[in-house]
């Protein structure tokens, strides 16, 4: 006989389904315990977080969760008194000696090295300056002049359909400087797009909007199996996994260094010859600090060597040094740490957000499969522009791409995971306040 007591009867005519304030009462009680179980989570994995003395680093505080770092990275605390030297000491006295004695003009070169293993680059094969759309350019142009003059036939530049718009713009003036005809192609069709004609491919290895990863060892591997060159954007991708240039073949290769390297605003870009190009690399803006002896000031041009060949004129000295100082978090930072982080970052949101956020209100953009994914999650909401805007209001500083992408970029030195659970349960509370 079982002890389990009988249940009591219901009136006559009442209804057997909860009444709408107990389910309310319901939800609000299993949504405050999943936040605490997340909550307790966040916790355990940032106790675990080898990476968590890096966060002290930055000019960062509780008040407010920082996640747009994948447009612009963080300040790095002592990136100020540095720069104070820089400016009161090396220009305020040493003046223009600072060329020599405050090692300036080796600048665009000392910070490539510093750069390179962070993108997977030998030394010697990365120099820095200018923005990202002049390497661009650059980049573009110089590929065309590698090519076999003996194969005409060879005059396609493919290009990522869905690249950034300054890629776009650049692509279509290096496309008719050279006379080659510019074929944009939908990155999930780029491999089957490649073919005889193809002479060089401009690709972004993650997508500004959706944060998809593109496959760099692969579409390297099939371009060059084509006959064609490849050039990487890896502006959303230095700084937040391992690249591995030299390993996967890549030829040329751009990028920004305010972003996940947290160079300031501004801060120069950077330029990636391979070796085996280096000594034909023919740059289209041949400047004078690019000439094999620079204060010869002589009338003809003259090629130096190795990456050198990437620079144009006088280095911007205020910003590459602010650059080389904010490097210094990265010391005894491994690349493949940072991945590791990542995604086990935007893993985390994702739970959060399916866990805070009232059904059918946001969507992922961004791939769930980790070898898809970089470093960012974005998610489609109808109301994006208000939402980002009421988000920010709150403390969550995320941003936004018109009309309806919501992104959240993570960068792991420096984001927590209570940053990640704190920044889901406020999108939830937003979004349910309508």
């Amino acid at each position: 006989m079982s002890d389990t007591p009988a249940p009591s009867a219901a009136a006559p005519g009442a209804s057997s389904q909860p009444s709408a304030a107990a389910a309310t009462s319901l939800a609000a009680t299993s949504l405050a315990a999943k936040a605490e179980a997340l909550a307790a989570k966040a916790a355990a994995l940032d106790a675990a977080d080898e990476l968590a003395d890096r966060r002290a680093l930055f000019a960062l505080d509780d008040a407010s969760v920082y996640l747009d770092g994948n447009s612009l990275g963080a300040l790095p605390r002592h990136v100020p008194e540095r720069m104070r030297d820089v400016i009161t000491r090396q220009w305020g006295e040493l003046r223009i000696r600072s060329w020599t004695e405050g090692d300036w003009w080796t600048a665009p070169e000392r910070i490539g090295d510093r750069i390179a293993p962070l993108v997977g680059a030998a030394p010697g094969r990365i120099v820095v300056g200018d923005s990202t759309s002049v390497n661009v350019f650059k980049a573009l142009v110089a590929a065309v002049r590698l090519l076999d003059p003996t194969d005409p036939a060879r005059d396609e530049i493919l290009v990522d359909a869905t690249t950034f718009p300054s890629d776009g713009y650049i692509a279509q003036s290096a496309a008719r400087m050279t006379g080659k005809p510019l074929v944009p192609v939908d990155p999930a069709e780029l491999v089957g797009s490649l073919g005889p004609r193809t002479a060089v491919v401009l690709m972004n290895h993650v997508d500004f909007r959706t944060g998809r990863l593109h496959d760099l060892p692969g579409i390297t591997a099939a371009v060059h199996e084509a006959g064609a060159l490849a050039v990487w954007d890896l502006c959303h991708s230095a700084g937040a996994l391992p690249v591995g240039l030299d390993a996967h073949g890549v030829d040329l290769a751009v990028g920004c260094t305010y972003k996940y390297l947290n160079g300031g605003p501004g801060s120069p870009a950077f330029l990636y010859v391979a070796g085996r190009h280096q000594a034909a690399f023919d740059s289209p803006l041949p400047g004078w600090t690019s000439h094999a002896d620079p204060f010869a000031m002589a009338s003809d041009f003259e090629a130096a060597e190795g990456a050198t060949r990437g620079r144009v004129g006088t280095p911007d000295i205020l910003s590459m040094l602010a650059l080389e100082a904010a490097l210094d978090v990265w010391d005894g930072v491994r690349i493949e740490t940072v991945r590791a982080k990542s995604l086990a970052l935007t893993d985390f949101f994702l739970e959060c957000v399916e866990a805070y956020a009232p059904a059918g209100r946001v969507s992922p953009l961004t791939p769930a499969a980790h070898a898809e994914r970089g470093s960012q999650v974005a998610l489609r909401c109808a109301e994006a522009p208000a939402v980002m805007d009421a988000l920010i209001a709150r403390g969550v500083v995320g941003d936004l791409r018109r009309p309806d992408v919501l992104r959240f970029g993570f960068t792991p030195l420096y984001v927590r995971f209570t940053d990640a659970e704190r920044a889901a349960r406020v999108l939830g509370e937003v979004l349910a306040a309508g």
